[in-house]
């Protein structure tokens, strides 16, 4: 194990740990034992030196006077943030004590962990805790609340989440960035995009709001949200109808363009553009720029995947690149995920079999609000880490009531004291990704990164993976899996992976050189991970399972009857809640704002900088207003997820939909619909 956290100055590498998908290389520079700076690694072979604001403000997060130091006790009601502080025998204690009980009584179902991937150490994330709540009998956490939706819809069309490396996408004559704010949330795959434009690239960004990325575009196509599978189906209507296909990619390495063929005939372009908000010659003037221009890129955005339809959405943009055999060009093709290619061996990392009950139920993390509320056999505890559901989950209210209630007893491991924390019946203070040992896959490029610990612990915080052995040790386990080092994990999770993309790559090598990138092969000619081998334009395994086997516009689930279609998107400074309480991060980002169109403004009569109340029957807020043409009429975007502040109404998430969406378990944060009124 290296000792960069032991010296007191110096340059040391690191990574970044957000739940990004460009997951840079980092330098860290110290003096006297602290972070003073950090930068982008010049030498990392895909971010190449370039790092975020969010990142390059950090040490100012590492070091707020707000972060936690110690354990804490409530000594107050729950939400109003009074505690005492507590020993970590104490609290360790207090915890494993409550849980006992819970078993005798209520049995091991009546706790459940609540955790994403705040910190992307897969250690972190899905290691050592994973194996605690399996030994403990916890109910499982579904943790959908991301990309599943997608996932699963690109799964049923290309077998697993490959796409194409996006290091050659530099090679592409024209960039789809489709549901992506990338400036912001991809902002490497966008400096590519750049560079190729100086060659000769165009760029098309498709949205529903005219973000960053819109902006910076060649061309900006705005759409009415949830709509994108319409669209899609519109453009292989026009590339059937026109003979732009590749018909020798479609017979080798497809099944079901027959079928497909036939069944788009009903997207006409003047159907599509009623659904979608584009105009008619504006579908065909993408089509037939995208089968006329090779390489063509698609970046596939979370944004589309956080919809009713949002998997059957993913699926069916995936089928456009084997339209015109885009996967044989180099560059061509397209991105959702390329997390398949460093897949571990996750089943050894988190070890299942611990679990005892197979039959234990499982709690969809989207709907966390609602089992805490309304499960005939109550969830008892809660131990949330990695996440700040009181902000980030759907259905923000039921959450928040259903955190409140005096006989759950919860736990929060995290660095800050955040709005879930303020609920907590004990607060335990978590280290940061640089003072941890943990690896780390990128779901964009192709590199599996390391991270050891360049500062020492800070106050009395502690890694999920320490805390974990405390609990089992006081649970009176003894399970050999729960008291694993760190670097055991590591190596162990790299063997036996089943993976010939990372085969080979082993701790040492990683310890030694700090990244490794997989060793890729092109997707075609070969054998994807589908059934037929082939890209599934038709879909037997949809069909067996009751859903369209062929890509269909399914729309949008009753939301009411509110007018506005509500989209509360990612930001630049902030990843979901994460810097949204460090005032440096709050200064760049200046104020949560509503972007509405003009026509809804004038028949609101609602001026630019007007504060409104933004409401349906799940909850409201009070929001600074952008009046102009950002979004389509009819729909109202926000960026951010903002924290709680003293005369503030920003709790974003009190207006989304819990319900879940049609593929994996995802959310449908964009699916639902307001009303906005002026505040007098």
């Amino acid at each position: 194990m290296n000792t960069y956290a032991n010296q007191k100055d110096g340059i040391f590498p690191s990574v970044c740990s957000l739940d990004c998908p460009d997951q840079c290389g980092l330098l860290i520079h110290k003096k006297d034992g602290k972070i003073i700076k950090v930068e982008g690694d010049p030498n990392h072979p895909v971010t190449k030196g370039n790092i975020c604001n969010k990142v390059r403000n950090v040490p100012e997060r590492l070091y707020d006077e707000k972060r936690l130091q110690y354990p804490l006790k409530r000594v107050g009601k729950k939400g109003e943030g009074t505690f005492r502080r507590i020993s970590w025998n104490e609290a360790i204690q207090e915890i494993t004590t409550h849980w006992k009980g819970l078993i005798e009584t209520d049995g091991p179902e009546s706790i459940i962990p609540y955790s994403f991937y705040g910190n992307m150490g897969n250690l972190s994330a899905e290691g050592m805790d994973r194996r605690f709540f399996h030994r403990l009998g916890a109910s499982q956490l579904d943790r959908t609340i991301c990309s599943t939706a997608g996932t699963m819809g690109y799964k049923y069309t290309m077998g697993c989440s490959f796409g194409v490396d996006p290091v050659d996408t530099l090679h592409a004559k024209l960039f789809i960035f489709w549901g992506i704010n990338a400036v912001s949330t991809n902002m490497h795959q966008w400096a590519i995009a750049q560079k190729a434009r100086k060659n000769g690239a165009k760029i098309v960004v498709i949205d529903v709001h005219k973000n960053q990325t819109g902006r910076m575009a060649d061309w900006f196509i705005p759409i009415l949200p949830g709509t994108d599978a319409a669209l899609a189906l519109g453009m292989m209507h026009i590339l059937f109808e026109e003979n732009l296909v590749d018909e020798t990619f479609l017979h080798e390495y497809t099944i079901g363009h027959v079928e497909l063929r036939d069944h788009v005939v009903q997207y006409t372009p003047g159907a599509v553009s009623k659904i979608t908000g584009v105009p008619e010659e504006d579908i065909y003037r993408l089509a037939r720029l995208y089968a006329e221009t090779s390489p063509s890129f698609i970046r596939i955005g979370n944004g589309i995947q956080h919809h009713d339809n949002g998997g059957m959405c993913v699926r069916t943009i995936a089928c456009l690149p084997a339209l015109t055999g885009q996967w044989l060009h180099r560059g061509g093709g397209a991105i959702k995920s390329n997390s398949s290619y460093l897949e571990y061996n996750e089943t050894w990392l988190q070890q299942p079999d611990l679990l005892k009950n197979k039959n234990t139920r499982v709690i969809n993390m989207n709907a966390i609000g609602e089992a805490l509320l309304s499960l005939e056999k109550p969830i008892k505890s809660m131990y949330v880490y990695q996440s700040n559901p009181a902000v980030v989950a759907p259905s923000g209210s039921k959450v928040r009531q259903g955190l409140e209630q005096e006989d759950l007893f919860l736990v929060v491991h995290d660095l800050f004291l955040t709005e879930t924390a303020k609920y907590a019946d004990i607060i335990l203070p978590a280290t940061s990704s640089y003072e941890n040992t943990d690896f780390y896959c990128s779901y964009w490029h192709n590199h599996i990164q390391i991270q050891e610990p360049v500062i020492e612990a800070y106050g009395e915080s502690k890694p999920n993976t320490d805390v974990f052995r405390l609990l089992a040790k006081a649970m009176g386990f003894e399970d050999p899996a729960l008291f694993e080092t760190d670097v055991e994990l590591i190596t162990g999770a790299l063997k036996n992976t089943g993976n010939p993309y990372i085969e080979g790559i082993t701790y040492e090598m990683l310890a030694e050189k700090k990244y490794v990138k997989a060793n890729l092969k092109p997707l075609f000619p070969g054998k994807l991970e589908t059934p037929s081998g082939k890209i599934e334009l038709y879909s037997q395994m949809m069909a067996d399972v009751g859903l369209p086997p062929l890509p269909t516009y399914i729309p949008l689930c009753d939301d009411g009857d509110f007018p506005l279609q509500f989209v509360p998107a990612p930001n630049h400074n902030f990843l979901n809640s994460t810097f949204s309480n460090n005032e440096k991060h709050v200064s760049l980002e200046k104020e949560p704002k509503l972007h509405i169109n003009i026509q809804d403004a004038l028949s609101r009569s609602i001026e630019d900088g007007d504060v409104v109340r933004v409401w349906n029957d799940r909850g409201d807020c009070k929001l600074k207003v952008s009046v102009g043409e950002n979004v389509l009429p009819g729909v109202v975007a926000t960026q951010g997820l903002w924290s709680d502040r003293p005369g503030t109404k920003h709790h974003l998430n009190s207006l989304t939909p819990d319900r879940i969406a049609d593929l994996g378990g995802g959310a449908t944060f964009f699916s639902g619909r307001v009303d906005v009124e002026k505040v007098l």
